[in-house]
């Protein structure tokens, strides 16, 4: 297809409509999220679409649309080098940005900066010594969080992030602090993507998952153009209206995507049916070839170049290297940025094309000159991110040797800058070069750091092996929080150290094996790693790995018996090796184990006393490695004794140190504990979200614990088919192969509940049988009596139903024997067991109001809405037997009381329950007349039962089939058949048995025999 020469030479002067098209929706998004940020409540604005298909724009529009003296504005982009470690990048720019716009002057004026900033911005001086204690992340984060705020104190700050599909790890943990920590600032956040790159396991999708959660984040997504917006975009470009056949080949090739429309406009429209990056290239190829050497090595060199560097590596005169530059970006392949004094591609595409055009030769040519260049002149690039991009090139040019220390400095820049999973990658890239570099190379490498008690011999005086860099790569792991390389990493080093040669390295790995190992309910929990540790162990001198694996056998025997004065022997022993060989993170750990038993032992205050101090100890030392298991045992002993306010303070508490840290793994512990603490506080809206994030939190295998508690909440409130799927997810996730630890008592506490609403009674004996069977955990007694509240009010409602009868006394006997033996040594405990205790007479039928009114006295001392409510509620119906006008009354308040509290925690069952008990009593619940006087009595027969069916219900209740109700009542059995379905419908049960139950405990009609 030809195309007048006249249009061609159009599109060679406008490759890119001066129009903008279409977006009017987003543009009014964008600006709709900026008056509220300008209000005072943060917001956020993430912007996907596929590559090119406008989001830049988008942005640019936006962006000139803002008047500069009412709203700073900054921008940095995400860069493509997170596997190699460079972290940071858009924030740096972010700041880099509004200093420039600021000005130092104006930059003091809004607070100024402090040390911590320059680990971003090494030009604002020197950033405190490190220590790599993982303490310095927090900081640092804290510090750009209070200089965006106070940018933001005067004028609305715009900050935007593009590329987010490329940020790494430390980049997304850094902005999710700040978008989370800074609620009500004047700060709007507006981030990009390229929604076609983010596969299924792209780390971004629970990034942004988490984001969704948040209520002032908003998503836009671009979709293509329409066939009338392309024809609009390509009107801009030529000048003139597109004749329909042309309009037809560019919207049919692009398919709507405005860059590619933009590509086919600057090739000249011609017959281009080669691959997407052949498209991209069209333009490129037509450039002279200085041009395109220079495209080539800004390609090569990054995101972005700066001109210095790249006049080293482009050995051109400097007139001709500005002359094939100002071509560059004359015609929109290039971009100035400004603030670095470089130069990026218009469109990442184009760069990504120019690089796989590249020949291997070229490409390994041209990284070695930069390579050389930043060796020769490190001031060429930000000190932030020398290292990075030199071990980069390194990397790319195919030298080896230059390539491992390149990398390991990388790495050990990495974990200075607390980014731990890019400091993993890092190191694993070195694990791949090792075998490739000469042993002379080799011999020259030292450990970086010292690797959490790894035993070596003469750390200062000896070369770098392949053991330490695993064992390096294992740490960087665990500080990351990534299990399964924990796990694979060290099965490597495993299977090369000679463990008879070698068994103090061999029984270091094996126990970091076994604590990941204690996670996974597909294997033995670790506990195979640590028996052989201890092993290898045994004919040792002491040391601290002597100290950590017996630190690790007695947490874990702690865990699976009740404390015996053995066990508190055991600890302390552990803490005295400890403390002999100078294993201080091993006796804090230990002490940790000792003060959680004392308190689960009945010594609440010197057991929380000990925690709390060992908390704050090993936070202000920032010991990274005891920090989530402080924060989540703390808050979760706090809330086993009962002090649910203190619990969920400390929980907070954590959750603040956790995203300080970026410690994921424990931030899903604590929203799980949290959560629990939440329901049991009548929280229940708060506690959905605590364990939305527990079961799907940034890529994290759900906790067996938050999905536990969903089911349970459900059942709480009536929704069984959320409580079974819940329940069938439990069996499936974490009981397929191996039910283990507490969770078989969270188990028994869905699972019971469940059956006890589905009257499913037998189900609920057994059980709650092989619940208690199983013993009860240390740390568990709360979760236990609560398995006992639901067992034994099950039992107390199918009192007098004779088909409940066979197994009562047994079932009986059985929740009374748990009753005794379990410990009441807590408050809350006690109080508790002063409920099951009025179930249980119930159950016999020898319970008084006197009973329930001790019931209500203690469970009103616990502070958990739901319990008191059942118990207010037991001792209306207690009054009710009784039957005196006195009771009446008061058994009316009871109910009302109970009415308002189910109802306002959302749990139906309960306030049916209770709504039902009044309906059969004839009570109203209406508020009582101000002046006194009785209540209007409600209708003789309040669920509308005819005579005959009130009949056919004793015949139910006293467990006659519908033949045997057909036989006494002289009627068809079909005919018994459809008042028994009608009578179920009009009591609202879904059974027999159900509606068996509901005659018994509210007598609704006489019995046979009565």
């Amino acid at each position: 297809m030809s195309v007048p020469r006249v249009m061609l030479g159009l599109v060679e002067n406008l490759p890119v409509s001066p129009v903008f098209v279409g977006r009017s929706a987003e543009l009014a998004e964008l600006g709709d999220c900026l008056e509220r940020a300008a209000g005072g409540e943060t917001q956020v604005c993430v912007v996907g679409g596929e590559a090119g298909v406008g989001k830049s724009r988008l942005l640019e529009e936006f962006l000139a649309e803002l008047p500069e003296d009412e709203v700073v504005t900054a921008v940095g982009a995400c860069v493509e080098l997170g596997a190699d470690g460079l972290p940071f990048a858009p924030v740096a720019a972010v700041l880099r940005a509004l200093r420039h716009r600021l000005g130092p002057d104006r930059t003091d004026a809004v607070g100024g900066v402090d040390g911590e900033l320059a680990r971003l911005l090494p030009e604002l001086g020197e950033a405190p010594a490190a220590v790599p204690d993982g303490q310095e992340r927090g900081r640092m984060a804290a510090s750009v969080a209070r200089f965006l705020e106070r940018a933001a104190a005067h004028r609305p700050l715009v900050v935007v992030i593009e590329d987010l599909h490329w940020a790494d790890r430390s980049t997304r943990e850094l902005l999710d602090y700040l978008i989370r920590s800074l609620p009500a600032a004047r700060l709007l956040v507006v981030a990009t993507y390229r929604s076609d790159d983010i596969h299924r396991r792209h780390p971004l999708r629970p990034f942004l998952a988490g984001l969704d959660r948040l209520r002032t984040v908003r998503r836009v997504e671009l979709s293509r153009f329409r066939r009338d917006e392309v024809a609009a975009q390509l009107a801009g470009i030529t000048g003139s209206a597109p004749p329909a056949t042309l309009l037809d080949e560019v919207f049919d090739r692009s398919e709507g995507n405005a860059y590619f429309v933009e590509a086919l406009a600057s090739a000249g429209f011609g017959g281009i049916s080669e691959p997407l990056r052949d498209l991209l290239l069209v333009r490129l190829e037509a450039r002279p070839e200085a041009e395109q050497d220079v495209l080539r090595a800004v390609a090569v060199g990054g995101a972005m170049v700066e001109h210095a560097l790249l006049a080293r590596v482009a050995d051109l005169p400097e007139a001709d290297l500005l002359a094939a530059l100002r071509a560059a970006v004359g015609a929109r392949l290039l971009v100035p940025v400004p603030e670095r004094d470089g130069y990026r591609f218009h469109h990442a595409l184009m760069r990504e094309a120019v690089l796989d055009d590249l020949l291997p030769g070229e490409r390994a040519g041209l990284n070695r000159r930069f390579a050389d260049a930043l060796a020769e002149d490190p001031a060429l690039v930000s000190p932030d991110e020398r290292a990075a991009r030199l071990a980069s090139h390194w990397y790319h040019s195919g030298d080896r040797a230059e390539a491992l220390p390149a990398v390991l400095a990388a790495a050990t820049e990495a974990g200075r800058r607390t980014a731990q999973a890019e400091r993993l990658r890092l190191l694993e890239r070195a694990l791949e070069l090792w075998p490739a570099v000469p042993e002379e190379a080799r011999a020259r490498l030292r450990p970086a750091e010292p690797m959490w008690a790894y035993p070596v011999p003469d750390p200062a005086d000896r070369p770098l092996d392949h053991t330490d860099l695993l064992a390096e790569a294992v740490t960087a792991a665990s500080l990351a929080e990534q299990r399964d390389r924990v796990l694979a990493i060290s099965r490597r080093a495993l299977r090369d150290l000679d463990e008879d040669a070698d068994p103090l390295r061999a029984a270091w790995f094996l126990l970091q094996r076994s604590r990941y190992g204690a996670q996974d309910t597909d294997s033995d929990s670790g506990w195979s790693e640590l028996l052989r540790a201890e092993h290898l162990l045994k004919d040792l001198p002491p040391s601290v790995v002597h100290a950590q694996a017996l630190a690790q056998i007695a947490s874990r025997r702690l865990m699976e018996q009740r404390p015996e004065p053995e066990a508190f022997e055991m600890a302390r022993h552990v803490i005295g090796l400890a403390r002999e060989v100078g294993a201080e993170d091993t006796e804090l750990y230990m002490r940790f184990s000792l003060g959680s038993l004392l308190a689960d032992s009945g010594d609440v205050t010197g057991g929380l006393a000990e925690l709390a101090e060992l908390t704050d100890r090993i936070i202000a030392d920032g010991r990274i490695e005891l920090l989530g298991r402080c924060l989540v045992n703390y808050a979760a002993t706090l809330g086993e004794v009962g002090r649910l306010d203190e619990a969920l303070a400390a929980g907070d508490r954590g959750l603040v140190l956790a995203d300080r840290h970026g410690l994921h793994r424990t931030r899903q512990w604590l929203q799980t504990n949290r959560a629990d603490s939440l329901i049991a506080l009548g929280r229940w809206a708060d506690a959905d979200a605590a364990l939305a994030e527990g079961r799907a939190s940034a890529g994290l295998r759900p906790r067996a614990g938050a999905v536990f508690l969903t089911g349970h909440l459900a059942v709480l409130r009536g929704d069984l088919t959320q409580a079974r799927a819940r329940l069938d997810e439990a069996d499936a996730e974490f009981f397929a192969t191996n039910g283990y630890g507490p969770n078989t008592l969270h188990r028994a506490r869905l699972a019971v509940g469940l059956a006890a609403a589905e009257g499913r009674y037998p189900d609920v004996r057994r059980l709650a049988a092989e619940a208690f069977t199983a013993g009860v955990p240390p740390y568990t007694s709360s979760l236990a009596w609560q398995v006992l509240v639901a067992a034994a009010g099950a039992e107390a409602d199918t009192r007098g139903m004779p088909a409940a009868a066979p197994g009562r006394a047994d079932a009986l006997g059985l929740l009374r024997e748990v009753r005794e033996r379990l410990p009441g040594l807590m408050p809350a405990w006690a109080a508790v067991g002063v409920l099951v205790d009025a179930w249980l007479l119930r159950a016999e039928g020898r319970d008084t109001p006197a009973d329930w009114r001790a019931a209500v006295e203690a469970t009103t001392s616990l502070g958990i809405p739901f319990l008191l409510a059942q118990a207010r509620c037991g001792l209306a119906e207690s009054l009710l037997t009784a039957g005196g006008a006195a009771d009446r009354a008061s058994a009316a308040d009871l109910l009302r009381e109970t009415v308002r509290v189910a109802g306002g925690l959302g749990a139906v069952p309960l306030r049916t329950r209770a709504e039902r008990l009044a309906t059969s009593a004839r009570l109203t619940l209406d508020e009582p007349p101000a002046g006194g006087g009785a209540p209007a009595s409600p209708p003789a027969d309040p669920f509308g039962l005819t005579a005959r069916e009130r009949e056919v219900l004793a015949l139910v209740a006293a467990g006659r089939s519908n033949r045997q109700i057909a036989e006494e009542l002289f009627i068809s059995p079909k005919t018994a058949s459809v008042h028994v379905s009608n009578i179920l419908a009009k009591l609202e049960v879904t059974g027999r048995v159900e509606a068996a139950a509901l005659v018994h405990r509210l007598g609704l009609v006489p019995l046979p025999g009565d």
